[in-house]
């Protein structure tokens, strides 16, 4: 069960990171090419943010996969009833992800999209509250496992940091669509597309944090 627990986490880590590198690199296409008509960069931009949800499924399972495999090695406390509750729970993420995707054209999907932010709020307190052992489970956490869930809930933050830019960004994209594009419109989502990107550099590298302290397991 273990092995196969780190397998999965380690092909979902691969899958993640796959698909940011796809979707950066078509977000910035879709954002320089100012010589095509705007219909066929908004076909386009529709694509990146369907390829996009693969990123949210990876940020679901990477975290439920991760809370079961520090069960069972014994980082944190669970047996086999809190590992069942600990997949529903998960499942029940990666179900209001794909909701919030499919509803995102009507007015129920940003009520819903506002929920799955709040709950990654809440899940960053929790991890953070956990690494600064606030709970008992967390006060005999090795400092190393510590500083991972700090480094994750850090790619958490830095997901949502993303999803506001990205607001802003569909702000001036429907600019665009209802008025045309014009050099300023284009440079503001060029410049977003730059914001973004940062936070994306930042995640990648809390990431790279987070399999370094997994493989070392420094003191």
């Amino acid at each position: 069960m273990t092995t196969w627990l780190l397998v999965a986490h380690i092909a979902v880590l691969g899958y993640w990171l796959g698909a940011e590198l796809v979707i950066n690199s078509t977000y910035r296409y879709v954002c320089y090419s100012v010589e095509d008509p705007f219909e066929a960069r908004d076909r386009l931009m529709d694509h990146v943010m369907h390829v996009d949800q693969h990123v949210r499924y990876a940020l679901v399972l990477q975290a439920t996969l991760g809370t079961l495999l520090a069960m069972q090695l014994g980082y944190l406390p669970g047996g086999t009833s809190a590992q069942a509750w600990v997949i529903l729970l998960g499942g029940g993420w990666l179900a209001l992800v794909e909701l919030v995707h499919r509803r995102r054209a009507r007015p129920v999907g940003e009520r819903l999209a506002r929920a799955d932010r709040m709950l990654r709020a809440l899940l960053i307190a929790l991890l953070i509250a956990f690494a600064a052992g606030l709970f008992e489970a967390g006060a005999y956490l090795p400092g190393w496992f510590r500083w991972k869930l700090t480094a994750f809930a850090g790619v958490m933050a830095c997901g949502v940091a993303i999803r506001l830019v990205l607001l802003r960004h569909f702000a001036t994209w429907r600019e665009m669509a209802t008025n045309g594009a014009s050099p300023v419109l284009d440079r503001e989502v060029q410049r977003l597309y730059w914001r973004a990107t940062g936070v994306l550099l930042l995640l990648w590298g809390l990431i790279a944090l987070m399999t370094f302290l997994s493989v070392a397991k420094p003191a």
